[in-house]
C-alpha cells in the first residue's frame, strides 16, 4: 500500500464511492467502495415506511450493481449493530453471497436474524476486534475503531487504498462517559490524522445542532427517577437492539425493586443474545417471563416493549390499541417512549401516544422529558472529528439533505478537506484518481419495497395504486356488450372506501346511466381493451364533475 504523500503509478486503478443509501435521507444506509477488481461494501440497513406507502413493511437500498458484480465484491463491513445499518442483511444476502464483517455485538444481532430465516442460516458472519485489520482481495485493507453511540460495539472503519486512507465514522458521538464504558479512541483518529487521511465520510444526522450531544448517563439518572417514582406499572418502548438502553433500565429497576419483562420477538431474541454474550448483566431473578410478570404486584413490573416509532405492528402499538395478547393497559401505568421519531415516523408516534393517553396512562417521551439522549454527535464534536482526521476530501453521510449540507458548511468554515467538499445522493459516483475526485455518473439507487414476500422496484404501479385506494377507495362497473358492441342490458356499479353506501345509490345509479349513455356506439365488437377504456373514460369524467372525486375504476366486461 502506498500512503496518502506517495507518487502512485499511472497504472493504479481509481478509487469510486457509490452510495446505495443514508444519503439525503435517515436509513437504509449502505456505502460502496470500489477499486480495481475488489468491491466492499460498508453496512447494509433498512428503512422504515411512511404513511404514503400502505402495505410496505421495509425499504432495502436497491443492489442491481452489486449482484451484476458479484464476482468482484469481497465482503460487507458492518458498523454497529441498529437496524438501519444491519437490517437489510437478510433480505440481501440471498441475493449476493459474501462474507460479512461486523463487531461482536452487532455480530450476535446479525447472527439471530439471520437464523429465522432458512435461505441466510449459512451465511459466513465473522466478528472482529477493534484494531484488528482485514485484508480485502488487493486493493482493501480495513481496520475497525471504537465511537460511541447509543449500542455497545459501535466502530467507525479505516480503510487503506492504493490511493489513501478512508475514513467511516460510523454513527458516533464524543461520550466520556459512556454506558459500556468504552469511549470513542481519539488517539487512534488524531494518529490517522497525522499519518494522511485522503477522505473522510462522518456521520450528519445531528449537524443543524449545536454545541455537544449529552451523555447517556444523565438519560439513565432520568429513567431511574421516572421508574423510582411510577406509582404502578412502567412499560418503556425502545429499539429491540438499543442494549445499552435497556442495561439501564435494568439496572434502575433492581435498584427499585422491580423485575422486568420483555414484550416483542425481536426483543426477546436480542435480550436472550446478549445476555448470553456478556454485553447485558442483570442479577438472578430480575429478567423474567412477561406471562410471570401478570402474577406480581403492579409497582413491582416493568415491561420493556418495542414499538417506539409507532410500527403498525409492534408491541407498544398493540397495547396502546388494546390488541396485545400479552398486555393489557391499566389506568395508571406508566409509559415511556425513549427514542426520537425517525423523520417521517412522527404522526405514527403521536397517535401511539394519544392512544395510551385514552386508557389513562402516563406517558414520558423526549419532548416532556429527558428520557432520550440521541445517539449522534452535534456541531462541536462534529468539528472535532474534522480537525482530528484532516481529510483531503470530505463526504457528509447519514442524514436527510439538509443535515449534509449543514454539516458541509461546518467543513468549509472550518477550511477542512481543502481539495474537496462533496454533497452525494445515493447512486451518484465519486471517483478518486490522478485528476483528482469528482462526481462521474450516477446509477440506479432507489428504494426497494417489501411487502411480505414480495418486492417491489422503485418505479412501482403497486404503490401508486394503493395510494389511490387509500385516498378515494375503488369503483367497479360491470357491463356486457351485444354482437354490435352496444350496451347489452343494465350496467351494474360496486364500490369500496368510496362513499357511505346510503349515500351512493342515488349517485351509482346515475353513473350506471352515464356509462350505458357514454359509451353506446362508441365500441367496435369484440374489442373488450376499448370498451374498457371507454367506460373508465366516462366514468372518471362522471365522478370528478360530480362529486370530485378520483377512485379507482376498474371496468369489467360481462360474457353475453
Amino acid at each position: 500500500m502506498t500512503n496518502l504523500t506517495s507518487s502512485r503509478p499511472i497504472s493504479t486503478p481509481p478509487l469510486r464511492i457509490l452510495p446505495l443509501g443514508g444519503l439525503g435521507e435517515i436509513g437504509k444506509n449502505m456505502m460502496v467502495l470500489e477499486c480495481g477488481d475488489d468491491i466492499i461494501a460498508i453496512d447494509c440497513g433498512v428503512q422504515f415506511p411512511t404513511e404514503d406507502m400502505p402495505g410496505v413493511d421495509l425499504i432495502i437500498p436497491d443492489i442491481s450493481y452489486l449482484v451484476a458484480q458479484a464476482h468482484r465484491v469481497r465482503a460487507i463491513l458492518i458498523t454497529h449493530g441498529h437496524e438501519d445499518h444491519i437490517g437489510a442483511l437478510p433480505h440481501i444476502l440471498p441475493e449476493l453471497d459474501v462474507p460479512v464483517y461486523a463487531p461482536r455485538l452487532a455480530h450476535g444481532l446479525i447472527t439471530v436474524k439471520l437464523n429465522e430465516r432458512r435461505r441466510t442460516r449459512d451465511a459466513v458472519v465473522h466478528a472482529i476486534e477493534p484494531e484488528q485489520p482485514v485484508s480485502f482481495g488487493d486493493n482493501f485493507r480495513a481496520t475497525w475503531f471504537r465511537v460511541c453511540h447509543s449500542i455497545p460495539d459501535a466502530m467507525g472503519i479505516c480503510i487503506e487504498t492504493p490511493w489513501g486512507a478512508v475514513i467511516h465514522t460510523g454513527d458516533f458521538k464524543i461520550d466520556h462517559t459512556p454506558v459500556d464504558g468504552h469511549t470513542i479512541d481519539l488517539p487512534a483518529l488524531a494518529e490517522r490524522g497525522a499519518g494522511g487521511v485522503l477522505l473522510l465520510f462522518s456521520d450528519s444526522t445531528y449537524a443543524e445542532l449545536p454545541g455537544y450531544t449529552p451523555s447517556e448517563q444523565t438519560m439513565g439518572a432520568a429513567l431511574d427517577r421516572a421508574v423510582g417514582d411510577a406509582p404502578g406499572r412502567v412499560i418503556i418502548a425502545t429499539f429491540a437492539s438499543l442494549i445499552s438502553r435497556i442495561q439501564q433500565v435494568i439496572t434502575a429497576a433492581e435498584k427499585h425493586g422491580r423485575k422486568v419483562a420483555f414484550v416483542g420477538r425481536s426483543m426477546v431474541a436480542n435480550v436472550h443474545m446478549a445476555t448470553q454474550m456478556g454485553y447485558l448483566d442483570a442479577q438472578p431473578g430480575t429478567i423474567i417471563p412477561v406471562r410471570e410478570a401478570a402474577d406480581l404486584p403492579l409497582n413491582r413490573v416493568v415491561l420493556m416493549t418495542t414499538g417506539s416509532q409507532g410500527e403498525p405492528t409492534s408491541a407498544l402499538v398493540r397495547i396502546a390499541q388494546g390488541e396485545s395478547r400479552d398486555v393489557d393497559l391499566i389506568e395508571g401505568d406508566t409509559v415511556i417512549i425513549s427514542a426520537t421519531p425517525i423523520p417521517g415516523n412522527e404522526r405514527a408516534v403521536s397517535q401511539t401516544i394519544d392512544n395510551l393517553l385514552r386508557q389513562g396512562a402516563q406517558v414520558l417521551y423526549d419532548r416532556v422529558a429527558p428520557v432520550h439522549v440521541h445517539g449522534h454527535a452535534s456541531q462541536e464534536e462534529l468539528k472535532l472529528m474534522l480537525n482530528l482526521t484532516r481529510p483531503r476530501y470530505f463526504v457528509p453521510v447519514h442524514g436527510e439533505h439538509r443535515h449534509l449540507r449543514a454539516h458541509a458548511q461546518l467543513a468549509w468554515e472550518l477550511g477542512a478537506a481543502p481539495d474537496g467538499i462533496f454533497v452525494l445522493e445515493d447512486g451518484d459516483v465519486l471517483q478518486i484518481d490522478h485528476d483528482g475526485a469528482r462526481v462521474v455518473e450516477s446509477l440506479p439507487a432507489g428504494p426497494i419495497y417489501l411487502d411480505g414476500l414480495t418486492v417491489m422496484e422503485t418505479d412501482t404501479t403497486v404503490l401508486r395504486e394503493r395510494r389511490s385506494l387509500a385516498r378515494d377507495g375503488v369503483v367497479v362497473i360491470c357491463a356486457a356488450f351485444d354482437s354490435a358492441g352496444e350496451v347489452a342490458g343494465p350496467v351494474q356499479v360496486a364500490a369500496s372506501g368510496f362513499m357511505e353506501q346510503h349515500d351512493a345509490v342515488d349517485t351509482f345509479r346515475r353513473l350506471a346511466e352515464a356509462v350505458a349513455t357514454g359509451v353506446a356506439g362508441a365500441t367496435v365488437a369484440g374489442n373488450r381493451e376499448l370498451a374498457q377504456a371507454n367506460m373508465r373514460k366516462v366514468a372518471r369524467q362522471f365522478l370528478r364533475s360530480d362529486l370530485n372525486k378520483r377512485p379507482m375504476i376498474i371496468p369489467v366486461i360481462l360474457d353475453t
